[in-house]
């Protein structure tokens, strides 16, 4: 059923300005609703002697969830430990503001076994992507207590 006096359609090239539209709209209904301007920004960065960023995990923090976006390593530096240090080092960080929950995505071909040595969990795995690729959500909740929140 649809409203009067509304179209509907898809298409494989939105114009910037419905796209806009979209990210808008969610944004101001978002913000109305939630704190999100608790949310922090973290990060964590491995660099080499002359300064270059050799490695980094990048993520954000909201009450005591953490959430880790984007880790990497130069391929020079890779198999030395400093994924690891930079997960702990991120992940300590996170713990000073508080924070329990730590979550991700990542894909079969990334790191989901380098994740779970560093005892992350898999909440969920979504498969149907090309080549047999599988998206992981992974979590890691540490002793930490939670308040009481609305029943």
């Amino acid at each position: 059923m649809n409203p009067p006096a509304l179209s509907f359609g898809t298409t494989d090239t939105p114009s910037e300005e419905m796209l806009l539209a979209v990210e808008s709209g969610l944004d101001r209904h978002n913000v109305a609703v939630a704190p999100l301007s608790e949310v922090r920004p973290l990060a964590a960065f491995a660099t080499g002697p002359s300064g270059d960023v050799v490695g980094g995990a990048t993520g954000r923090t909201w009450g005591q969830c953490c959430e880790l976006l984007q880790l990497w390593v130069a391929t020079e530096v890779r198999r030395q430990g400093v994924g690891s240090r930079l997960l702990r080092d991120f992940e300590a960080h996170a713990r000073a503001r508080g924070c329990g929950v730590f979550y991700l995505t990542t894909l079969s071909y990334q790191a989901p076994d380098f994740y779970r040595r560093h005892g992350y969990e898999v909440l969920a795995r979504i498969d149907g992507y090309p080549d047999g690729i599988a998206k992981f959500l992974m979590h890691k909740a540490e002793a930490h207590p939670l308040p009481e929140g609305p029943r």
